[in-house]
């Protein structure tokens, strides 16, 4: 269940499909257009022993995006997986998140549901994208999925993502979404960086990057990288198309 929720928040259901989500009330929204943020972090077993590092990046994810000229056009969501899916909180507005907040955010929970939580992502996305649609709003959408592993506890498959991102694209209910896959701690596991890659082409992502040792000094980095990408993702938004894509830089 949400934990990071406010009462300007309501639960919804996608149409056909198992997933819920949370996302702000419409009539509390002021601006005209948004983008739609989601961070899939993975909160598998392995990533305990960089839990901290970890938070601290997404903490600083946050304070970056509120520094943005953009913030007033942006809602973050946080859905962490490991053997289970939870959504932390759901499409929130930006000035409603507090850094703080996730700097003991990361539950750690067996297993590697990656599928699952990248469908739901991409569902949830798109289906709250309608909404905003639906009401006259301009919006995209961005995703990164954090992950140290490959996938072994999903109901779902790569075809499955596949399926939920391409009929994403086919109902416009978005201007533009990026997918962006990163791989962390990988260093010494190719099976884990192939498999990732694999995912990426066969699922049709957007992205692969990949970030070996899982450090502070590289975590700072990954929130730079993400807070460029929301903020390209943003100021994209009306001009019919996605962003270009943000290279990471060590």
């Amino acid at each position: 269940m949400p934990r990071l929720n406010d009462i300007n928040m309501e639960n919804k259901k996608i149409p056909n499909g198992s997933f819920g989500y949370s996302a702000v009330r419409l009539e509390n929204l002021g601006a005209a257009e948004y983008t739609l943020v989601t961070i899939v972090q993975d909160a598998s077993g392995s990533v305990a022993e960089y839990k901290k590092e970890m938070e601290a990046c997404l903490s600083e994810i946050v304070k970056a995006c509120r520094n943005s000229p953009r913030s007033d056009n942006l809602m973050i969501r946080f859905l962490q997986f490991g053997s289970d899916i939870e959504e932390i909180h759901g499409f929130k507005l930006l000035e409603n998140c507090n850094p703080d907040d996730y700097l003991d955010i990361i539950k750690i929970n067996g297993m590697t549901a990656l599928f699952d939580a990248s469908e739901n992502a991409i569902l949830s996305t798109s289906n709250y994208g309608k909404d905003l649609n639906d009401n006259d709003f301009s919006v995209n959408g961005i995703i990164f999925i954090i992950t140290d592993g490959m996938d072994n506890q999903s109901t779902g498959t790569v075809n499955t993502v596949k399926k939920a991102l391409k009929n994403t694209i086919n109902e416009e209910n978005l201007e533009s979404l990026v997918t962006i896959l990163i791989g962390v701690g990988t260093k010494d596991y190719t099976d884990v960086t192939d498999a990732l890659k694999l995912f990426k082409e066969e699922a049709g992502l957007t992205q692969f990057i990949e970030i070996k040792e899982a450090n502070t000094n590289t975590l700072s980095k990954l929130a730079e990288f993400v807070s460029k990408s929301i903020s390209s993702q943003s100021q994209a938004l009306g001009t019919g198309g996605a962003s270009k894509q943000v290279n990471l830089v060590f």
